[in-house]
């Protein structure tokens, strides 16, 4: 059954809903669905499941881009109702021809929607008795499948036997496949036969692998024997240091960190007059030669066009501009942005997914006059990419800090990731920008599992002069955390930085414990720490990171990833897609971005620039 559907405008404004129908819904699906798809660029999805307590529902939507309307029907998820998608289609034809940019309400549109439903549901209905015949006939179609199939079982089998096991069903499959779709079927299996035979042969005759292995047994422990003493040999020798004129070598210095005894009096001022001032209190100017190479390459892309088209319809098209973009016309320019966002590292699936969404608002508007498509489709996707990349809500951490000191309480940040993205070296650039805002900070080593690790962050803390919360090794990372925090409420820190172990997403135990951890201490922001370098894997990454967060906790409303910090961003000239991949992906915001090896080497993620790199 059909819960609500309603017409309401890009702006908000809501001009018609159904009173027929008149359920209340449970949550906010329609709110939801417009802060999570529509204003996220998803709208290129067919659909989009919302779950609430006691509620399930699935929702479906179409646009009118010309007159600037969205056509959305609710309903149950359990249900499967096949008249949804034409209904709207109707709901949406019938309501434009009575559309008037002055009213706000029509009334008199509910006895045209019952009109529609009832339409929408005998065409249902006559499917419904359509589809057992149709499903008569594949299932007679596919026993005659399945019987040939069966005819030809034993020489697959047989073939992957005298192979080893190997993908003997999947071949079958495969061959199936091939043969429906190029229609030599029998070609495929007479060659399997053919393999089948050979193989069949060899077993007959006598055996020539077994009288190659008692021939080679002997000349085998021959060899082992020769490899034993070379390896002996090999032990033996080891190389010495060459020394000049029995002079004995003098003793290098490894160990080149600044240890409190050396230098005591040590602290942040020195530090700051060695490093310099912070990039993230730096603003970062755009240069405009970018846009220039932007308007080439749109007149280079439009050059095919209008050689395939002719100049003089070209032109006139560009004067007195097209009637409604259709998706025929859409298509060449969004394939050529997606190889472009490709090109930057962004992941395929994204990529395809906004080309789909901007498809989706551009498609039915009226092309103005003097402009090619190539350049609309460069500004809705700029628009997009701006909307997507704009942090949702506020991360000055600055202003959260100051408020949670004034509760009396520390601040606490985890750093989540992957293995050896640098979790660590940013957690000490964070530190540092925190001491240049004069916020007392304190560290808390929770990588109980990597050795080296705490020796790691005691010499960041050391070099920083900052306290660092420590237990060793081989301890549970949640109960460290709980009482660095507690030991930082005694000690009036503002700040209590988490460091944790590098843990790949597909392990489980390690996820379980840092899912615990978040669970028992209730930070205040969880930062998850990737590379830029990644493309593709961002996505798994992140994804992964918050089901497996999200299927570990034990309470109903989970702590996911709060945001993003991109490290080695100074290694991937314009490519900068990974930014892109793991906002769409997460939804959470680019806190920071890592630059470099020194303390200052973290600045803000300018979207600006992203933007005009990723459409370069």
């Amino acid at each position: 059954m059909l819960e609500q559907l309603l017409i309401f405008t890009r702006g908000g404004l809501i001009l018609w809903t159904c009173k027929e129908l008149g359920n209340a819904l449970k949550g906010s699906p329609i709110d939801t669905l417009i802060r999570s798809c529509l204003l996220e660029e998803r709208s290129g999805a067919a659909s989009y499941n919302y779950d609430a307590p006691g509620a399930s529902y699935t929702l479906k939507w179409t646009f009118h881009n010309e007159l600037g309307l969205v056509f959305v029907a609710v309903y149950q998820r359990i249900l499967h109702l096949l008249y949804v998608e034409d209904l709207l289609a109707m709901v949406k034809r019938e309501f434009v021809q009575v559309y008037d940019s002055k009213r706000t309400a029509y009334p008199e549109f509910d006895e045209t929607f019952r009109q529609l439903k009832m339409e929408a549901l005998a065409r249902a209905e006559d499917l419904k008795r359509s589809n057992p015949v149709v499903g008569n006939v594949k299932k007679q179609g596919q026993g005659n499948e399945t019987g040939f199939e069966g005819g030809g079982k034993k020489k697959s089998d047989g073939a992957t036997k005298n192979d080893g096991g190997g993908d003997g069903d999947n071949n079958k499959g495969r061959n199936l496949e091939n043969g429906h779709s190029n229609g030599n079927f029998v070609v495929t299996k007479d060659t399997n036969l053919n393999s089948n035979v050979n193989g069949s042969s060899d077993v007959g005759a006598f055996d020539v692998n077994r009288l190659q292995k008692l021939r080679t047994k002997g000349v085998k422990k021959t060899e082992t024997a020769a490899k034993a003493s070379k390896a002996e040999l090999n032990k033996k020798v080891t190389k010495k240091n060459r020394v000049w004129d029995d002079a004995v070598p003098p003793e290098t210095k490894l160990d080149f960190t600044d240890h409190a005894g050396e230098d005591g009096d040590r602290n942040i001022d020195f530090v700051a007059k060695d490093q310099g001032e912070s990039m993230m209190d730096k603003e970062e100017i755009v240069s405009s030669e970018s846009e220039d190479e932007e308007d080439d390459n749109a007149g280079k892309n439009s050059k095919p066009d209008a050689k395939s088209k002719g100049w003089f319809s070209s032109m006139f098209q560009s004067i007195a501009g097209k009637a409604n973009l259709e998706k025929s016309d859409l298509e060449p320019a969004l394939k050529a942005l997606k190889d472009r966002l490709m090109t930057k590292n962004v992941a395929e699936e994204i990529a395809e997914k906004l080309c789909e969404s901007v498809a989706a608002s551009l498609e039915g508007k009226k092309l103005a006059s003097f402009t090619r498509i190539s350049s609309t489709v460069h500004a809705a996707m700029e628009e997009a990419l701006v909307r997507i990349l704009t942090p949702r809500r506020s991360i000055d951490i600055l202003r959260d800090v100051h408020a949670a000191k004034e509760q009396r309480k520390p601040y606490v940040v985890v750093f989540v990731g992957v293995n050896g993205v640098g979790k660590s070296t940013n957690l000490a650039k964070v530190a540092y920008w925190l001491l240049q805002h004069k916020v007392s900070v304190m560290m808390a080593a929770c990588d109980t599992f990597r050795s080296g690790a705490v020796e790691q962050l005691r010499t960041h803390a050391r070099r920083l002069q900052i306290p660092i919360f420590e237990k060793g090794y081989e301890k549970d990372p949640a109960v460290v955390a709980k009482e660095a925090i507690q030991e930082a409420s005694r000690n009036g820190s503002d700040v209590v930085l988490v460091d944790t172990a590098g843990r790949m997403q597909d392990n489980e135990p390690l996820m379980r414990a840092l899912s615990k951890l978040i669970y028992l201490n209730n930070p205040d922001l969880v930062l998850f720490v990737g590379e830029a370098l990644v493309g593709n894997d961002a996505v798994d990454q992140l994804s992964k990171f918050n089901q497996k967060l999200a299927d570990l906790s034990t309470t109903p409303n989970p702590r996911l990833i709060d945001g993003i910090l991109l490290t080695k961003f100074d290694t991937i000239d314009d490519k900068v897609g990974a930014a892109l991949s793991m906002v769409y992906i997460s939804g959470a915001p680019v806190m920071f971005v890592g630059c470099g090896q020194s303390y200052t080497d973290l600045k803000k993620l300018n979207v600006k620039s992203i933007v005009k790199t990723l459409l370069k």
